[in-house]
């Protein structure tokens, strides 16, 4: 396993990180074999571990704390608030609120006195980032937290959080995670050039686009059992209720994808790899990624993806992938990751606020 710096922090975390967002309710309901593919990650060298408040409604959480016990520092432990994690109308978003009582929920079900790194799950346009940033801050002074950090925003946003950090005086955001693939290489565009420019680590999730990047998905064949298309129904659509995205296969980008697939599988072929390994090694090329987050459901998946670690891409096959998927495409709107609710039709229409 290699290792990267985590932005300027001097902390060196491993180039894959494992994302738990699969383990529990959601996803796989054996808590052993979660176990098992959290403890032969650690024993593969992957010591950055990733997690959520909202994954299988905080059953993940548990689940990474029962793992990590005992081993706790040798984990750079990362997990998140935001998103709605109850039925209150306060059991979301980013206020002081939510943060103080959030963060103490995480703490008990990771069963740890502190967590490495706190990241923001999305945007929260109806807060101000001097009051998040003042809550996150107060926790970094307290000791519960090392370092926070933030997920899938977008590019003005970042640069308005360091600006606030910077004339405030309080902890700013070290680490960005946005979804980084062969087929969604918007970030390019705006986001790692925000992250170098402001020195901080970047952890590229959903390397493989939901399985797609894997080959599972083929033109006139049924959705395979078991799949996230299946799971989801959705593609990451509950999210965005602005999309309602179904994974259709017959949406332009999907119809897309499936006329690629068949070429970047050459292109893998040709560089002695597989077209999984490929394109979790791809982020890495980046000069801007610190880590790619890995979210095997179960140990077979764990050992497949294992086995391309030492994968590193030579220039060739970048350019290959390159003229076949340009530097800032975006193959399916739907994979975005945030859309920005300015877009939605109430909100151009009128004159409204974002919710």
């Amino acid at each position: 396993m290699r290792y990267r710096y985590l932005g300027r922090t001097g902390v060196q975390v491993s180039e894959y990180m494992l994302g738990t967002m699969s383990y529990g309710a959601d996803g796989n309901t054996d808590e052993k074999e979660c176990i098992q593919i959290l403890h032969s990650a650690l024993d593969r060298g992957i010591n950055f571990i990733d997690t959520a408040d909202t994954y299988s409604h905080g059953e993940s959480e548990e689940i990474v704390g029962k793992a990590i016990a005992g081993r706790r520092d040798k984990v750079v432990l990362a997990t998140k608030f935001r998103l709605t994690a109850g039925e209150g109308r306060n059991e979301q978003g980013a206020s002081r609120y939510w943060i103080m009582k959030q963060v103490e929920n995480s703490l008990r079900r990771l069963n740890t006195d502190h967590i490495d790194l706190y990241q923001m799950h999305r945007p929260d346009l109806q807060t101000d980032l001097e009051e998040t940033l003042g809550a996150l801050n107060d926790l970094v002074a307290q000791g519960k937290v090392r370092y926070i950090g933030c997920s899938t925003m977008p590019s003005w946003y970042l640069a308005e959080t360091q600006s606030v950090s910077r004339l405030n005086k309080t902890a700013r955001f070290i680490n960005e995670s946005s979804p980084y693939s062969i087929f969604q290489r918007a970030v390019e565009r705006e986001t790692l050039p925000a992250v170098q420019h402001y020195g901080m680590g970047f952890t590229a999730w959903s390397p493989m686009n939901g399985g797609w990047l894997t080959g599972k998905y083929k033109a006139d064949v049924s959705v395979p059992a078991g799949s996230r298309a299946e799971r989801v129904q959705g593609q990451w659509g509950q999210h965005y209720p602005i999309l309602q995205t179904r994974f259709d296969m017959q949406r332009e980008g999907n119809r897309r994808k499936l006329e690629l697939l068949p070429k970047l599988e050459s292109i893998a072929t040709e560089a002695g790899v597989s077209l999984m390994h490929m394109a979790q090694a791809f982020p890495l090329a980046h000069a801007a990624v610190t880590s790619v987050i890995l979210g095997p459901r179960t140990l077979e998946q764990f050992k497949s993806m294992e086995a391309g670690f030492e994968t590193v891409l030579q220039s060739a096959t970048l350019d290959q992938i390159d003229a076949l998927v340009p530097p800032g495409s975006l193959i399916e709107e739907a994979d975005r990751g945030y859309v920005s609710p300015w877009l939605a039709p109430e909100v151009r229409r009128y004159l409204g606020k974002a919710a």
